[in-house]
């Protein structure tokens, strides 16, 4: 990941974006793992819808590796310079067409943009579902699962903790031992977002900003 020397200015705008973003519907259906997604033209229209009044943009293009995979690079971008430049993500296209590089980078495109504004394009469980574990437990439970503007900000912080250490998003995850964001029940992910809130306060020196 490349970003500019401060991130600040776009961890304040994805802060407003999240609280105002709202979630598109997944209106297409996936014919083979007959589970529904947000289709990228919808997903791109409702961060569009709300980005630009804070100053947020962003681009993406498609590339290859060394191995002929294909890829694709997303930067997002705020007015005042800042930037941060995502690392690209590579995977073989099961068809080797045009049809199906089209629809890698697609994919590629739909799933990079919804990890970098915090939006949940998919109803992806990893292999869960079958089972029914998670669902069960919280369930019994009756506990209330992290909702979208939870998983914008808590992805949001800590991105700016990240970058006060000068780590990877990823690290402030593996510190908090959270596997899998989308996971974490309502109450988890404010005790995360205290955490990680706190440990910004602390890196400033104790003053809130």
């Amino acid at each position: 990941m490349i970003k500019s020397e401060s991130i600040t200015e776009i961890s304040k705008a994805l802060v407003k974006f999240h609280d105002e973003v709202k979630q598109p519907a997944r209106s297409a259906k996936n014919p083979f793992l007959k589970n529904k997604y947000v289709p990228l033209e919808e997903l791109v229209e409702a961060i569009t819808d709300v980005s630009p009044k804070h100053g947020l943009s962003f681009v993406q293009w498609a590339l290859n590796d060394e191995h002929g995979r294909i890829g694709v690079a997303t930067m997002l971008m705020h007015e005042s310079g800042e930037f941060i430049e995502f690392d690209p993500i590579f995977m073989n296209a099961e068809k080797d067409t045009p049809q199906g590089a089209g629809s890698l980078i697609t994919y590629l495109k739909r799933y990079s943009l919804s990890a970098v504004f915090g939006m949940t394009s998919d109803l992806d469980d990893d292999g869960n579902e079958s089972s029914g574990t998670d669902k069960k437990i919280n369930r019994r439970n009756n506990e209330k699962l992290i909702s979208q503007k939870q998983v914008g900000y808590l992805k949001t912080k800590a991105l700016e903790f990240a970058n006060m250490r000068g780590q990877q998003q990823q690290d402030v995850f593996k510190a908090l031992n959270v596997q899998d964001i989308t996971r974490l029940t309502s109450q988890q992910a404010n005790k995360c977002i205290k955490t990680v809130e706190g440990w910004i306060q602390k890196a400033n020196g104790g003053n809130k900003k």
